[in-house]
């Protein structure tokens, strides 16, 4: 009994001490992942489990996010997966999402890995469709024609036939309802623009898309319900820049901005935050929030904005020069290998329109060939009826001759008979006479049946002569029938046009590092010029499709965007004309408010 007692006690300490697992799944903006986790297990262990098989290194713009009751939360990582730790939800599996926490304030010079600009592209474009980020119409259209882009690739008409995009969703459903178009007429407008992007990659059109897109104004701002201590109603906007403060029903013009550089200390107790500013001179300026989850939510965005607005204005670390070393090489390296693949196409293409050309020209000599043997055919058919026509004619003649012979013979013969009385000598004179008419008529008949003769001889000499030159030109043809293939430098075209990876295998060198830095140089330079060309693009498709908006399905935020537009205002004049203020002024703006 002590025995069995004893053991018993040994199995349950040993399932005590047995990690208990539990199953979490993993919703990104692609796919879904499920890992099982032990209840040890702090935050960081799952988000780093989760970043490794992403293969993402990058980290730190991203985090795991999931649902608590009105709001969201995001996972803490130094605590554990418990449910009192976390406030988690019981239900397994437990589902957290995972997305970007934190934005670039420019996307081209921070986002360094392709999975990085993906996700972001992705999580953008989401927010952009849903419209949680307000955007012009058209704008959505040009940003549509780089999702389309980025997902299809170069645009070529034989394979993009008017109806590829009907199954796509590009445009917000605001923006569709705006106007009186079909959708066939704003899949033209997005193939149009999708045209223009030829010679792009797809990576290249997602950057070109966040580009645009990080102009937007309501682009990464974190929007929260507060109140000042008048208890006025306002929105708190967070973003990579700072803190900003706006009207309840105007999200996309901040009435007063607080950048995160001049923000020295930040805290809250309960739903009550104060912020202390850098400015020695400047009061702490306080608000509530609407409950204690939102002040928690809202202090874990300020944190993390406010360590990579300074992290941006530091040296990068070792390991961001190291990953931002890695990824230039490996653009130029797909640069050479792009440049490589262009010239090898070119020459493919080369090559294909002098073989087309060859053919045509092959089949051009086979119809003058046929043309010829057909000629020579007829030509033939006809020296043969000549010759036919002609013995016949000269039988016909001969045969002539001898009736006219016959008929002098007897006009010779009734001339001895004719002294046989007078009678008779008249009627042989009848008889001669029409014996010589006969005989005249014979010989005029011989005489045209001769010339007759002549003419088809003289018709059969042009016949073989003619044959003659239809063998000649024949024999011409035949001989120049083959054409040999247009003489290529040996150093431009390649032994073997398929496209295997050892025609593409290259050697690195310094060369093409020093033109790619000279191209990143030259890209500097263009910069406001592509700029300009942007704004020119987005208005001329404002114009084109203006005439078809319906104005009373404007939306407040359409409206408010409009009069932005005519007074000049973007979002980052607005934001440089809002800071020019001292930090004193700005807090007492905000608590009057």
């Amino acid at each position: 009994m002590a025995s069995a007692l004893a053991a018993k006690m040994g199995l349950n300490s040993l399932r005590r001490k047995q990690a208990k697992n539990f199953n979490v799944r993993i919703s990104t903006m692609e796919s879904d992942m499920e890992f099982s986790c032990e209840v040890k297990w702090k935050g960081k262990d799952l988000f780093d489990l989760v970043c490794r098989t992403l293969g993402l290194r990058e980290t730190w713009f991203f985090g795991l996010q999931y649902d608590i009751k009105d709001t969201v939360a995001w996972l803490k990582m130094d605590k554990k997966l418990q449910v009192l730790d976390q406030e988690l939800p019981k239900e397994e599996p437990i589902t957290l999402h995972f997305l970007a926490k934190f934005y670039p304030e420019n996307a081209e010079e921070e986002l360094v890995q392709d999975i990085t600009q993906h996700l972001f592209f992705l999580q953008v474009k989401k927010k952009i469709l849903d419209e949680e980020i307000h955007c012009p119409p058209e704008a959505s259209v040009l940003l549509a024609s780089y999702a389309v882009h980025a997902k299809y690739g170069d645009y070529d008409p034989g394979v993009h036939k008017p109806g590829f995009l009907s199954r796509e969703e590009l445009l917000p459903k605001r923006v569709i309802n705006l106007y009186q178009m079909t959708a066939e007429m704003w899949e033209e407008r997005i193939t149009a623009c999708y045209a223009e992007h030829r010679g792009r990659t797809r990576d290249e059109a997602e950057m070109e898309y966040l580009k645009i897109a990080q102009d937007l104004d309501m682009y990464g701002v974190n929007y929260f319900f507060i109140r000042n201590k008048k208890g006025t109603d306002l929105l708190l906007g967070v973003d990579a820049l700072g803190l900003h403060i706006y009207e309840p029903e105007n999200k996309l013009t901040p009435k007063c901005s607080f950048p995160w550089n001049e923000i020295r200390n930040i805290s809250y107790s309960d739903k009550e935050f104060a912020i202390k500013p850098l400015d020695k001179k400047t009061n702490v300026f306080k608000f509530n929030s609407s409950r204690l989850s939102v002040s928690k939510l809202i202090l874990q965005l300020c944190i993390g904005n406010h360590d990579l607005f300074m992290r941006r204005r530091r040296v990068d670390s070792l390991e961001v020069q190291q990953m931002k070393a890695q990824a230039r090489e490996e653009r130029a390296r797909k640069q050479v290998e792009r440049q490589r693949l262009e010239r090898e196409k070119h020459l493919r293409e080369e090559a294909e329109r002098a073989r087309d050309e060859l053919e045509r020209r092959l089949i051009h000599l086979q119809d003058e060939a046929h043309m010829a043997n057909e000629a020579l055919l007829r030509s033939e058919q006809t020296a043969d009826l000549l010759a036919e026509k002609a013995q016949i004619a000269e039988e016909e003649a001969k045969l002539l001759a001898q009736k006219a012979a016959e008929a002098e013979s007897e006009m010779q013969r009734i001339k001895v008979t004719a002294i046989r009385g007078q009678e008779e000598r008249r009627l042989m004179e009848q008889k001669m006479l029409e014996a010589e008419m006969l005989a005249l008529k014979m010989a005029e008949e011989s005489e045209r049946r001769a010339k007759e003769a002549q003419q088809l001889k003289q018709d059969l000499q042009e016949a073989r002569e003619s044959e003659r030159r239809a063998k000649h030109k024949l024999l011409e043809i035949t001989s120049k029938a083959v054409y040999p293939p247009p003489a290529m430098p040996a150093d431009t075209m390649p032994a073997d046009l398929s496209f295997s990876r050892e025609n593409l295998s290259f050697d690195f060198k310094d060369t093409d590092m020093k033109r790619l830095s000279m191209e990143i140089e030259k890209e500097k330079v263009e910069y406001l010029e592509k700029s300009k060309h942007l704004q020119e693009q987005l208005n001329e498709l404002k114009t084109e499709i203006e005439s078809l908006k319906l104005k009373e399905r404007e939306t407040p935020l359409d409206i408010l965007h409009s009069q932005n537009a005519e007074q000049g205002t973007s979002k980052h004049s607005n934001f440089k004309k809002l800071t020019l203020q001292s930090t004193k002024s700005r807090v007492a703006f905000f608590e009057e408010l």
